[in-house]
Formats: C-alpha cells, sequence, structure tokens
C-alpha cells in the first residue's frame, strides 16, 4: 500500500519541480547580483563548451571564443539553472528510494534470519529430546536385563531381526 502513494508522491514532486524551476529562470535575471553571477557562470560554461567542440573535432583551441551577448548569456545561466534543480530533486528522490528499499531489504534479510535460528533451536531442542529417549530406552534395556526380561522388552533386536529377515526374502 505504501509503496504505490511514494511512487507518487515521487512523480508528483518531480512534476511541481518544473513550474518552480521555470518561476527560477524567470526570477534569475531580475535580481542584479544574481544576474551577474549567472552570467559569469553562463560565459565559463561557453568557453568550456566550445574548447571542448573544438578538441572534439580537431579544431584549434588557442583562438579567442567570443562571450555571449548578456541576454543569452542570462538565458543560458537560467536554463542551466533549472536543470540543475530538476535533476537534484530527482536525483534526491532515487537516493531516497535506494535508501528505502535497502531499508526494507536488511528488514527482510533480519526476519529471515530470526525464523532460521528459530528453526535451529527447535532442531537442536528436538534432537536434545530424542537423545533423552535413547537413553530412557538404554535405561528400560538395563532393567529388563537385569530382570531377565529381554526377550519381552527388547525392541531394537526384534526390529532389527525383522529387517534382517525382509531383507533375505
Amino acid at each position: 500500500m505504501i509503496l504505490p502513494v511514494f511512487k507518487l508522491g515521487t512523480l508528483a514532486l518531480k512534476t511541481f519541480c518544473k513550474p518552480i524551476a521555470n518561476r527560477l529562470k524567470k526570477e534569475a535575471g531580475l535580481h542584479p547580483k544574481f544576474r551577474q553571477i549567472i552570467i559569469n557562470i553562463a560565459q565559463a560554461n561557453h568557453r568550456l563548451t566550445t574548447n571542448m567542440q573544438r578538441r572534439i573535432y580537431g579544431h584549434s583551441t588557442d583562438v579567442a571564443i567570443r562571450p555571449l551577448d548578456e541576454e543569452k548569456a542570462v538565458q543560458a545561466a537560467a536554463d542551466l539553472l533549472g536543470e540543475l534543480f530538476v535533476f537534484s530533486v530527482a536525483g534526491a528522490a532515487v537516493i531516497f528510494e535506494v535508501q528505502r528499499s535497502s531499508r526494507s531489504e536488511a528488514r527482510k534479510e533480519e526476519q529471515q534470519r530470526l525464523e532460521l535460528e528459530a528453526m535451529k533451536q527447535i532442531d537442536e531442542d528436538l534432537m536434545g529430546e530424542v537423545e533423552r529417549l535413547r537413553q530412557k530406552l538404554a535405561e528400560l534395556e538395563q532393567l529388563a536385563k537385569g530382570r531377565e526380561l529381554i526377550g519381552a522388552l527388547n525392541f531394537r533386536h526384534a526390529y532389527d531381526s525383522e529387517n534382517e529377515k525382509a531383507k533375505s526374502t
């Protein structure tokens, strides 16, 4: 029951992140200090991607890279900021789900371990009971031997001799 509700909650969270990311994009360009920070980030990102593309295609990387104009830089940084927000929320949801799943698995393994220990304890108890019964049988045989009633209470030998007769036929 809780798993489908959790999955729906995660999906709803991811869905609500997109409008929040869009709002962040809009607001990013309006605040003057933040605008300058994201312009610097966008310019650095532009230089990095341009250099990487030039290296991949085998072009010279020592040429000057024209900076983006201010509005393109703001738009690129705002897009990057929005995508980072959505990605971080999705990543947090995945990490939470993995941790929840591992805790659930740990509980299952602990339950199985406890059940196995209980079965081993029952097995040990039954083995002890069988041993006590063997000792009582041996005591009864000793008593019977002492009173010369060995023929009447000799269960083991009677059973063994019946098995030998059955095998020989």
